[in-house]
């Protein structure tokens, strides 16, 4: 597979990257960096025949308007890559098309499937992909819904997104082959059986995460 280009990567790291501290924690820089991590483990794995830049465009700027309205922020992102201006530098009218459409389709709640590879390759590849990792984000994205909802609150709320999600009959869809993912939806869906084990289990993580001062 062709590398990314430097000079797009480096125009992305030096400036849209700094855009991210703006999100909460859970849709902040790391978690950017993760999705796009993810979105070419998934291409290596399936051998997807891909362009790398637009791969990294899709995954780099698909939260970029998240705190702005979390609600609609794939619709806000993906105005917010469109209008760029130095990005036609590095992408046609038809890319850019194709980078907009993929940004706006990767809500995993989304009704309809991705128009394109990319918009399933980012739709996959923005999910955590171990028990620890799902269970500190949906607390700390809860915490940014509700401040001043306690910890059992938290707690209880994760478990019904979660199994919304994740559990047996979840919204989640899967478009490729991906052992990671495979291995962590089967432990996840093992320990949603039991809601005082899951509560006892993501307490122990956030006790975990408040040492660590990341919270």
């Amino acid at each position: 597979m062709k590398k990314i280009n430097e000079e797009l990567k480096k125009y992305i790291e030096e400036n849209i990257f700094p855009e991210y501290s703006k999100n909460e924690p859970a849709h902040a820089l790391g978690h950017i960096q993760y999705v796009i991590g993810r979105s070419f483990e998934l291409v290596n794995e399936n051998h997807l025949d891909v362009n790398p830049n637009i791969v990294y465009t899709v995954a780099a700027y698909h939260d970029i308007g998240h705190h702005i309205d979390s609600k609609t922020h794939e619709i806000i992102s993906a105005d917010m890559m469109f209008k760029d201006e130095s990005l036609k530098k590095f992408f046609n009218d038809e890319e850019r098309q194709i980078i907009k459409e993929a940004i706006e389709d990767h809500r995993a709640s989304a009704k309809d499937d991705p128009r394109s590879i990319y918009g399933r390759i980012v739709s996959s590849a923005d999910r955590n992909n171990t028990v620890e990792a799902c269970l500190r984000r949906t607390y700390t994205y809860g915490k940014k819904l509700d401040s001043n909802a306690t910890d059992e609150e938290l707690f209880l709320r994760a478990y019904d997104v979660l199994q919304n999600k994740f559990g047996k009959n979840g919204y989640a869809k899967f478009y490729f082959k991906d052992s990671q993912y495979e291995k962590f939806l089967k432990e996840l869906r093992e320990l949603l059986k039991d809601k005082g084990k899951y509560i006892s289990t993501q307490r122990e993580y956030i006790k975990k995460l408040k040492k660590e001062k990341k919270l």
